[in-house]
């Protein structure tokens, strides 16, 4: 029983699990947290986080521990006079280390000077007293973390255009299916009608033809239209990062999305007030001014402080190793100065192409100011252009409707011709597809004004 119930609810649950429906606001809030685009940006920023982190604990206490064993199979030998030999009591008798007493020559002793089993346990604490370059690094470490702040501020502005854009897309191709299964509709019931009067004698075959052949072409481009629609759902969902396999449906139609007036004057009459591109620019000189103060401080000495603490120990039989009484300590501490004297002018060579670097980015970003200023000027044409537009499909359509109503009242008194019909249906086809084209264009339009003014959102 628990089997069969399972069974009989879990295929409506796993088509809950992927219908999505979204309107266009909750399009771009999902797409920011699951688009890649997006979620890649945000790893930026906490790689840049992980930076920061990086270049202070250079400036922190550096510990290192070693532990080492050493097995001497030919020990290191010490050579010295023969008089200093006999006087320390050594010169070879045997040892395994050494060559034989009868081998060395008269007038040299050769002395074993280490222990067949050796090991060291050793500890080292550097602690940076000074370094130009840390603090340099460190700056140039938070700024690095602002400029994946404005990188990750210009992926989500890319990725709520490119929503917006295919969520129009969507509705647009589904607002031409709308129409073109309407005007099926029409032709069906014109063709009926036409066959109905061809049997009675009052039509001729040729009116049944170009009907016909219009009711053809017109499914034809709906066939057309269904696999269009389909791919532009799948741009969305790629755009919004939503798996292959779940279904999309959109809450809102292109009809809500109309420009209002006051909106649309807003926009034209606006001012550019922030362009992240400028903002990544200006990181961009500021991090290259960094890496010129780095070179320019590498001419400053470093100081570091250090010490080291070491027990060792030896034998020349292993087991006797590691006992307590045969463990010795030795310890140093110190001051190191780090004085750069003469590189072969590399550091003055790098500090030249620093300089031209910053100059080539303060050349980019004013490029860049007025390409900004050209691309804010040329949206809002276009802009306007699409609004002209925009209101002329709208009065077309309606013009087409108009028409369309009066022929068809004149085809159904019979003062009124078959041919008439056909072009007039036709005509209101092109209308409202050029409708839907234009306000489309429109919205559009004003994505790009919005994203050149920078108040994308």
């Amino acid at each position: 029983m628990i089997l069969c119930t399972l069974l009989w609810h879990l295929p409506g649950r796993l088509f809950a699990q992927e219908a999505i429906r979204l309107t266009l606001e909750e399009s771009i809030r999902y797409a920011l947290e699951n688009n890649v685009e997006a979620k890649n940006a945000q790893l930026e920023v906490l790689i840049s986080k992980g930076t920061i982190g990086e270049q202070r604990a250079q400036g922190l206490p550096q510990i290192s521990s070693t532990l080492e064993f050493t097995k001497n199979l030919q020990p290191p030998l010490l050579i010295l006079p023969a008089e200093a030999g006999d006087f320390i009591g050594g010169g070879g008798n045997g040892d395994p280390g050494g060559p034989p007493a009868n081998d060395q020559p008269s007038d040299i002793s050769v002395l074993p000077f280490a222990v067949n089993y050796q090991s060291s346990l050793t500890s080292t604490v550097e602690q940076m007293i000074f370094n130009g370059s840390y603090f340099v690094g460190l700056k140039a470490a938070r700024t690095l973390k602002q400029l994946t702040d404005f990188d990750k501020e210009k992926a989500e502005i890319d990725v709520i255009e490119n929503v917006k854009k295919a969520y129009y897309t969507v509705l647009v191709n589904e607002e031409r299916k709308g129409l073109i299964e309407s005007n099926l509709r029409r032709l069906k019931q014109l063709l009926d009608e036409t066959t109905a009067m061809y049997e009675a004698g009052f039509a001729e075959k040729l009116d049944i033809s170009r009907i016909k052949v219009q009711y053809n072409n017109v499914s034809t481009e709906f066939d057309r239209l269904i696999s269009a629609i389909e791919v532009s759902k799948q741009l969305l969902k790629l755009q919004l990062g939503v798996p292959f396999e779940y279904e999309v449906f959109l809450e809102e139609s292109l009809d809500n999305m109309a420009l209002e007036d006051g909106a649309v004057y807003s926009l034209l009459e606006g001012e550019i007030s922030n362009r992240v591109e400028i903002n990544q620019l200006e990181k961009n000189i500021e991090l290259a001014t960094l890496d010129l103060k780095n070179n320019q401080v590498q001419y400053i000495p470093n100081v570091t402080a250090f010490g080291t603490f070491q027990r060792v120990t030896g034998a020349q039989d292993f087991r006797n190793v590691y006992q307590a009484d045969r463990w010795f300590s030795s310890s140093f501490a110190g001051v190191r100065m780090s004085i750069p004297i003469f590189d072969g002018f590399r550091k003055s060579y790098a500090i030249q192409q620093n300089r031209v670097q910053i100059r080539q980015l303060e050349n980019l970003k004013f490029n860049t100011e007025q390409s900004i200023k050209v691309e804010a000027l040329q949206s809002k044409q276009n802009l306007m252009n699409a609004i002209r537009a925009l209101e002329v499909q709208r009065e077309n359509r309606e013009l087409a409707s108009e028409v369309f109503n009066m022929t068809k009242i004149k085809y159904q008194e019979g003062v009124g011709s078959n041919f008439e019909l056909v072009e007039a249906d036709a005509a209101l086809k092109e209308a409202e597809t050029n409708y839907y084209s234009a306000l489309y264009d429109a919205l559009v339009a004003q994505v790009e004004v919005e994203k050149s003014l920078g108040i994308l959102k």
